[in-house]
């Protein structure tokens, strides 16, 4: 039974494309997987600062604050470390990721955790997963200059290690009701093509 990890982003709740594409992707694999939610905007997360940057970085005297947040990262990635597939919701906000989104690469990036320097470069430690990405967008930006989403998603997650990464796009869902079925339902049978 393979162990999936779900990360939602959207500050949409209820009206989220990204949350529905999931959860229906989800609902597939009941009973074939063993799923872990997290929902970083319902339940955000702490925001990176320079207090929690060098907690982050270890040491001895760490204040209550960097304790607990040292401990949160490593439950974070933990729940990274023992999936198999980690299914990300990454909607564009304002041509970029949500700061919950980020907020969670933040704490899962870490030095000589989750990935480490060589003298060959950087080596990403969190081999072995199967990613799927789930973009949603209000307009057209893939295969554009716009598209700062995918990029920046699959230089992070290869960075610490996740290269295998299958990218779901929803566009137009902003440009009427006959652009918003056409792409929701063609995302639908993207996900549904993607063997777990």
């Amino acid at each position: 039974m393979a162990n999936v990890l779900v990360i939602k982003s959207s500050i949409l709740g209820d009206y989220s494309s990204s949350n529905k594409l999931i959860d229906n992707y989800v609902n597939q694999l009941q009973g074939t997987t063993s799923i872990i939610e997290r929902d970083v905007a319902a339940n955000p997360l702490p925001m990176l600062d320079g207090e929690l940057a060098m907690g982050l970085r270890g040491g001895e005297n760490l204040s209550p604050r960097q304790q607990e947040v040292n401990a949160l990262s490593d439950q974070l990635i933990a729940e990274v470390d023992q999936s198999d597939v980690v299914v990300i919701a990454a909607p564009m906000y304002n041509f970029s990721v949500p700061v919950q989104l980020k907020a969670w690469i933040d704490l899962i990036a870490r030095a000589g955790v989750t990935f480490r320097y060589t003298e060959n470069g950087p080596e990403g430690l969190l081999t072995g997963k199967k990613v799927v990405l789930v973009t949603t967008r209000g307009g057209i930006h893939k295969d554009t200059p716009n598209d700062h989403v995918v990029g920046f998603m699959k230089t992070v997650l290869g960075f610490v290690g996740m290269t295998d990464v299958s990218v779901v796009y929803s566009e137009a869902l902003a440009m009427g009701p006959d652009y918003l079925e056409k792409s929701l339902a063609e995302a639908e049978a993207s996900l549904k093509a993607i063997a777990v």
